[in-house]
């Protein structure tokens, strides 16, 4: 199985719900936690640790030979991006920046070994084993590239990989392709939204995204306090999501993110906002066994 905490804005605190979620479900489930925003993941800070076993996230870059090349043009004629650009005399010239490593340039190709395979590092995947009984799996983009789908992709792989019984999986801000490729597989999306315009208004496109791909949501308002939360349950209901928890803002909170010691661990009250919002998490997938 698998869950997705999301939320369409950024800074909603999306990554605090996903990781005291975690830890007080991985007291009812073997799990794995996938910090799948690969642009700036830190699941890992919140948690304390500092990322292990790295491995690479390598795409196909083709690398031409030109004494075979025979200067057809087919390359990039088929190269949707238009990363392949040719000379008068149809020699070929790669603009590595633009490539999406798909190959079918190397399909395309009439003459066996004028394309060689080459390779492009696009970032890294880590995998991490944490105090509190799961393991870690953060995607991270390698800087100054701009394509993070692919590394998106083998993060989620090589979480789901591990076969555990529950995949809880942290999305980037916002509803865009990695969003949904995170969301992919999803039972449940926990969109995790603030009462302010700005966060009432991406929550809901969080929502129709959900309703696109046909997954369930439920809606939790952090920072309950500092807005209007009766917007954010007009606009779940019109989506058909409950409304499942409100956080306030909270200084244990904030010292928790100093700290490096996640808020459910702890004895304040906000520990049992997010033992509640895991107990309905488990109605929600044992109901729908």
């Amino acid at each position: 199985m698998q869950i997705a905490v999301s939320g369409g804005k950024g800074g909603t605190g999306k990554s605090t719900v996903a990781i005291n979620l975690t830890i007080a479900l991985a007291e009812r489930y073997d799990l794995a936690l996938a910090d799948l925003d690969v642009e700036a993941p830190n699941d890992h800070i919140l948690l304390g640790l500092e990322p292990t076993n790295e491995e690479p996230v390598e795409l196909f870059m083709p690398r031409f030979d030109y004494q075979r090349c025979a200067r057809c043009r087919k390359c990039a004629e088929v190269c949707e991006e238009h990363a392949i650009i040719t000379m008068q005399d149809g020699t070929p010239f790669l603009m590595p920046n633009l490539c999406s490593g798909c190959a079918a340039c190397e399909i395309a190709c009439p003459v066996p070994g004028a394309i060689l395979p080459g390779k492009k590092l696009m970032g890294h995947t880590y995998l991490t084993e944490t105090p509190y009984g799961f393991p870690l799996v953060t995607g991270k983009l390698r800087e100054g590239e701009d394509r993070a789908m692919p590394v998106v992709a083998w993060a989620k792989r090589r979480a789901q990989s591990l076969g555990k019984e529950l995949l809880v999986v942290d999305t980037a801000a916002g509803t865009g392709n990695t969003v949904s490729k995170a969301l992919e597989d999803s039972r449940l999306i926990v969109a995790v939204t603030e009462p302010t315009p700005l966060g009432i208004h991406d929550g809901e496109l969080i929502l129709r995204l959900a309703e696109l791909m046909e997954v369930p949501a439920v809606v939790v308002v952090n920072r309950s306090d500092l807005g209007d939360v009766g917007r954010v349950r007009e606009v779940a209901e019109r989506h058909g999501a409950e409304v499942i928890a409100e956080i306030p803002y909270s200084e244990n909170i904030i010292r928790s993110y100093v700290e490096g010691r996640p808020i459910v661990l702890t004895h304040h009250p906000e520990a049992g906002l997010f033992r509640d919002i895991a107990s309905k998490v488990v109605e929600f997938l044992r109901g729908g066994e």
